[in-house]
């Protein structure tokens, strides 16, 4: 059972009925990267913990190293010196990596999927109008027919 808040959240992210699917893929990796990121900074600080040379021994340092490292900037100012620091580190880079991904992948999709609407819209009123200026034409036609009959 999740707490409150996180039930609505995610509810808000991911259940929404109607809401699109590039919201929802963007939405569920952003709940995967922060799930990564608070898990693995906690797993840091354990495998860390009483190593010689270990830099990440505080939750917040540790924090701020799981978001660098998914993020791919690694200024390099902490990281793990353990066998197991460096397999959490590189989850933490491959889901980093991977839920970065497929956020912008949803974003660049959903752009993609409005400009293809608004070149729908345009194509369908440019063919009403052709149509309308056809349809005056036959008609200027006709009376014109009709005048040089007579």
């Amino acid at each position: 059972m999740l707490p409150g808040f996180l039930d609505r959240a995610l509810d808000l992210l991911l259940g929404r009925e109607g809401r699109s699917l590039h919201v929802k893929a963007a939405g569920g990796a952003t709940v995967v990267l922060v799930v990564v990121s608070l898990l693995g900074s906690y797993a840091v600080v354990h495998a860390e913990h009483g190593a010689p040379g270990a830099n990440l021994t505080t939750y917040p340092r540790a924090l701020w190293w799981s978001v660098e490292t998914a993020t791919t900037v690694g200024y390099g100012d902490f990281y793990p010196v353990t066998l197991w620091g460096r397999i959490i580190g590189s989850v933490v880079m491959v889901l980093g990596i991977t839920t970065y991904g497929m956020v912008t992948a949803a974003l660049a999709t959903w752009f993609v999927g409005r400009e293809q609407r608004r070149r729908h819209r345009l194509h369908h009123a440019y063919d009403e109008t052709a149509r309308a200026l056809h349809e005056r034409f036959d008609r200027l036609e006709r009376m014109l027919e009709r005048k040089g009959a007579e």
